[in-house]
């Protein structure tokens, strides 16, 4: 049973979902008899917490419910229980929903927790006895909780105009609230509660053209995009420029000493100069490492860990960043200052059998180097090309990048024509 992508589980909500939502709870109990639950805004958040609280509670657990709340406010006041659970999809459609299982430390179930939670599962899984059944108790507060600690290392006012678009989600209540008290003016797009996601989820480009053009419009000096749950932050800069994950990756790694980030991420955050260290593609990976030791982690898609605070990615804590360090200089000066390169990305629906086929057609490409740590990435001296399967759909992910735009073009025809030749099928990680 393979039940974890690289951020959770995931599907589309149906009665199994809701069934092993339950089962989910019964499992987690037998361990954590201490629990905190919360949702994002979907509408089927309210059916898959209550399954789950069921479990929970007929497994043994005490749960305090946090009600709707981001998932890094969630991961905040983890630290107060045994573990955490998150009802939540993240950056999936709205017709998904999920379980994200959070540590203490806010960091997300590793490879080990997944595997004796999935070992659980595949068993039999009993009751407590009528008299050990848990409850479910009102947690009101967490979002205040959090938001009071974020505020702590941000404490002078930022005089700046921030247009703030949360796609309905978790975050709608929170975000503008925040930056609101920290002085600035806050113009929202879609902060009010709806499962129905005015716009699509993920924060990425073509999903955010509203809230590129209000930035124009009223001369704002920066726009910031979240998901779902606001694990995830974008941006937009004072000029109505989309910032790229590789990007903002960079300016927030501006400063700090030794970085960990994932395999897909631009090679220019080596050329600053930093202490960088690779994972395979998930906030789960990254946050393993960051126990390590690490001043700062993050991921392209918009996922930004901040180990001070907590190892959750956490889109609340990146906002007020952000709006501090564009208070001191505009954000396109910042990201002029990064050093780029052509990079391609891309996404082909579906799945493969084997990477194996994919990387025997590429193999004239001749790599100097072949990484199968996460999915198939072939190195060059002058580039790189990744081929994996996404962690959270059923879409393969390509990514290309090189010193010379005609290079990363190639290399990503390349996978193209590799991956259209290989057999379909289910697929692996690899």
């Amino acid at each position: 049973m393979t039940l974890f992508g690289s951020s959770g589980i995931r599907a589309l909500f149906s009665s199994d979902l809701l069934t092993l939502a339950f089962r989910v709870g019964l499992a987690v109990a037998r361990r954590h008899r201490n629990m905190v639950v919360a949702t994002d805004t979907r509408t089927s958040g309210d059916a898959m917490k209550h399954s789950l609280c069921a479990g929970l509670a007929a497994g043994g657990a005490r749960i305090a419910d946090a009600g709707v709340v981001p998932t890094p406010t969630l991961a905040w006041v983890t630290r107060e229980f045994d573990a955490g659970v998150m009802v939540t999809a993240s950056h999936n459609p709205p017709e998904y929903n999920g379980l994200k299982l959070l540590n203490p430390d806010g960091s997300s179930f590793g490879a080990d927790q997944q595997a004796e939670l999935e070992a659980d599962l595949a068993g039999e899984l009993d009751i407590a006895g009528w008299e050990h059944v848990g409850q479910t108790v009102p947690f009101a507060d967490a979002a205040e909780r959090h938001t009071a600690r974020v505020c702590q290392d941000f404490p002078e006012d930022a005089d700046l105009r921030v247009v703030v678009d949360c796609a309905c989600g978790a975050a709608s209540l929170v975000t503008p609230g925040l930056l609101e008290g920290m002085g600035c003016d806050v113009i929202t797009l879609n902060c009010y509660h709806s499962g129905f996601f005015p716009r699509p989820a993920e924060p990425i480009a073509a999903n955010l053209g509203e809230l590129m053009e209000t930035v124009r419009e009223t001369g704002a000096a920066l726009g910031l995009a979240h998901d779902g749950d606001a694990d995830r932050l974008m941006a937009v800069d004072e000029t109505g420029q989309f910032v790229t994950g590789d990007e903002l990756l960079a300016v927030f790694a501006s400063g700090v000493k030794d970085v960990v980030t994932t395999l897909d991420a631009s090679m220019a955050i080596e050329d600053m100069g930093l202490k960088v260290r690779r994972t395979p593609i998930g906030d789960t990976w990254v946050s393993e490492e960051l126990r390590n030791g690490g001043d700062f982690g993050g991921e392209t898609s918009g996922c930004w860990v901040f180990p001070k605070i907590s190892l959750c990615p956490d889109a609340i804590y990146a906002a007020a960043r952000l709006v501090t360090m564009t208070a001191k200089k505009p954000l396109s000066e910042r990201v002029a200052a990064v050093p780029r390169y052509p990079l391609l990305r891309a996404s082909l629906p579906g799945r493969i059998a084997s990477l194996a086929k994919v990387e025997a057609a590429l193999a004239d490409l001749k790599p100097e180097h072949v990484d199968r740590t996460d999915g198939l990435k072939l190195s060059f001296e002058d580039g790189w090309l990744l081929v994996r399967p996404s962690g959270t759909e059923p879409k393969l992910r390509l990514t290309a990048e090189a010193r010379a735009e005609e290079t990363a073009r190639r290399l990503m025809e390349a996978a193209k024509a590799a991956v259209a030749g290989a057999p379909a099928g289910k697929g692996t990680r690899a």
